[in-house]
């Protein structure tokens, strides 16, 4: 029997400012996450859903809503069968042995994409440093393909990271790369990503351990797949305990 039939319904509404507004998502520390793959994968890593709501009839988990209702509050093209809220879930500090370190990554789909990388070559967790966008935003939930429910994440500073730092810049930088430099695997090493325009602060480049820049042909490159490249390099390049 179909529970929910009203697009007045207060639930509903709190879905959509979950879904639309980063300020109410902080201020409930809530968030939103869409479709029965990225549902599976939050089950599969233990997450426990606030509120889950099906499409009727669907035979999925959770309140039944009326088909048309579920897709006014879907951020999905298509709409959706099913989605749930969660509670967000924020470390104390960064934490190793692989970390990821964002300032300044506006995009929340650049976010998601990086979560993703981050997840593929065994990363621990993702620092957000300041003016990153929100990793619990619908565009960065989706584009993390369910990394958001395996790592840590956390709010820092670059000077919170552990271990060896690793500054990514455009244009010239050492020959990291290009040496037969191999990490230490035994000990933590960041990974600093900055803005594709304007790459990271001068402070932060100052306090790296490493200057790195990967060769294009072109002026930038888009920050995820920047990140993408450096964490199969630095993975490439730890040495066996």
């Amino acid at each position: 029997m179909t529970q929910i039939t009203s697009h007045h319904n207060q639930k509903l509404k709190e879905i959509r400012k979950l879904r639309t507004r980063r300020r109410w998502r902080d201020r409930s520390g809530c968030f939103v996450a869409e479709g029965e793959d990225l549902l599976s994968v939050a089950d599969a890593h233990g997450w426990t859903a606030i509120e889950r709501y099906a499409a009727a009839g669907s035979g999925l988990p959770g309140v039944e809503v009326e088909a048309d209702l579920l897709a006014s509050v879907s951020g999905l093209a298509s709409g959706t069968r099913t989605l749930a809220v969660y509670e967000e879930r924020w470390a104390d500090v960064p934490v190793g042995p692989l970390c990821v370190y964002l300032h300044g990554v506006h995009d929340p789909g650049n976010v998601g994409a990086i979560l993703r990388s981050a997840q593929a070559f065994g990363a621990s967790c993702v620092a957000l440093g300041p003016g990153t966008a929100d990793p619990y935003s619908p565009k960065a939930v989706r584009a993390s393909m369910g990394a958001i429910f395996s790592l840590a994440l956390a709010r820092a500073d670059a000077d919170q990271l552990p271990g060896e730092k690793i500054a990514l810049v455009p244009g010239a930088g050492d020959e990291l790369w290009r040496s037969s430099y191999v990490f230490d695997s035994s000990s933590a090493i960041g990974l600093m990503i900055g803005a594709e325009r304007d790459g990271l602060p001068d402070e932060v480049v100052a306090s790296a351990d490493h200057v790195a820049h990967i060769r294009i042909a072109t002026d930038s490159l888009n920050a995820a797949m920047a990140a993408t490249i450096a964490l199969y390099e630095i993975t490439r390049r730890m040495a066996p305990e």
